[in-house]
């Protein structure tokens, strides 16, 4: 028995630092469930620059186990028992294999712990020269148990990467920082737009991965525009996020997939089509509430162009019922801005101050011709 668990290590270690070529999922110890030898820790401190299997670290990382406490606070793992923390500029990273030319999302769990505000800059570095990163912020939390997951995307340029996450903070506490777990890549596939919808993506089915035991939804980050978007075909121009949900968790009114807009009026959701002045066109959409306890009054505002539209739902939390909204516009430019928003901040009624909202699904955008005047 000890002599196969020997062999076993052994070609573990073996495979450990080479390049890994990425499916749909977790990176290789993707969750951190494999840590450092005893002699690469110091209490919880990782000493060793690739004491990680699988990942490189710089500056101050430590190996969390799940239930350890931090002064009155004790520290959750979402997956699995461990996670790593990041504390003053601090990273970890990770060398991938993909295809050249091809968009990805990253996918991630993280949790604050010491500061009330945090960011996280995550980047793709194809070569020195280059590269491709974002700053994530987490000053607002949007789950229950405090943990969120993250998507960010980019586009390949090169089949060789090195997927970084960095905490670029300075706090007091040089071990304070944020807790990360479960780092997933997925492969995106561009949608188009067809002559049943103008819109690219308009069901929301296509999106960053979705972690199949975290009931949180996915953050897509703000501020992103729609050549590098995690859900592609759409922008978010806001101060906050949108959150990207799934049925397996949530009440979704079409498919598998649909959006929360759980930040009011600062989490925006928008796309760009061309259009042909003085055609009329119309938008439709589907309103729902995700069934996650986001109870009350909702409303989702939609604009095209100039014209607007307000569908009000009031929400049990608990899913069901759907509404439909519609709006009618003429375009006045060859190019008009789809956009939706929510009327106003909402939080769920189990306490926890997390923020949430209205769910946006099955969104449609068709030319129609004028009637023949009499």
């Amino acid at each position: 028995m000890r002599h196969r668990l020997s062999v076993l290590l052994v070609l573990l270690c073996a495979t450990l630092h080479t390049v890994s070529s990425v499916i749909d999922g977790l990176l290789p110890n993707g969750n951190f469930e494999y840590g450092p030898r005893a002699s690469h820790l110091k209490g919880t401190l990782v000493t060793s620059p690739r004491g990680i299997p699988f990942w490189e670290i710089s500056g101050n990382v430590e190996y969390i186990k799940s239930g350890q406490k931090q002064g009155d606070m004790l520290l959750i793992v979402p997956e699995g028992d461990h996670a790593v923390r990041l504390g003053n500029e601090a990273s970890i990273k990770q060398s991938v294999t993909v295809i050249k030319g091809l968009f990805y999302s990253l996918t991630f769990n993280a949790a604050r712990t010491c500061a009330q505000e945090e960011s996280l800059n995550v980047s793709v570095n194809p070569t020195i020269e280059k590269n491709d990163w974002g700053m994530l912020p987490m000053q607002t939390m949007y789950s229950s148990n405090g943990w969120d997951s993250y998507a960010w995307g980019f586009q390949a340029d090169n089949p060789q990467l090195e997927i970084v996450i960095h905490h670029p903070g300075v706090e007091e506490d040089p071990a304070c920082g944020p807790l990360i777990d479960s780092v997933a890549l997925k492969l995106i596939s561009p949608p188009k737009r067809t002559t049943a919808n103008l819109l690219k993506n308009g069901n929301f089915e296509e999106g960053p991965y979705v972690f199949p035991k975290t009931s949180s939804g996915v953050l897509i980050p703000p501020n992103i525009e729609d050549d590098h978007s995690p859900l592609p075909g759409w922008i978010i121009e806001s101060l906050k996020a949108v959150k990207y949900i799934d049925s397996d968790h949530f009440a979704v009114p079409e498919g598998k997939r649909a959006v929360e807009l759980v930040a009011g009026k600062e989490s925006a959701l928008a796309q760009v089509v061309y259009t042909k002045p003085g055609k009329v066109y119309v938008l439709t959409f589907a309103v729902g509430d995700a069934s996650n306890l986001c109870e009350g009054p909702l409303e989702v505002e939609a604009f095209a162009g100039k014209e607007t539209v307000k569908v009000s739902y009031e929400s049990k939390g608990k899913g069901g019922l759907i509404k439909r909204g519609t709006l009618r516009f003429t375009a006045v430019s060859t190019r008009t801005r789809i956009m939706f928003l929510s009327s106003f901040y909402t939080m769920k009624n189990d306490n926890s101050g997390s923020l949430c909202g209205p769910v946006l699904d099955d969104v449609k955008l068709l030319s129609v011709r004028k009637p023949r005047s009499a």
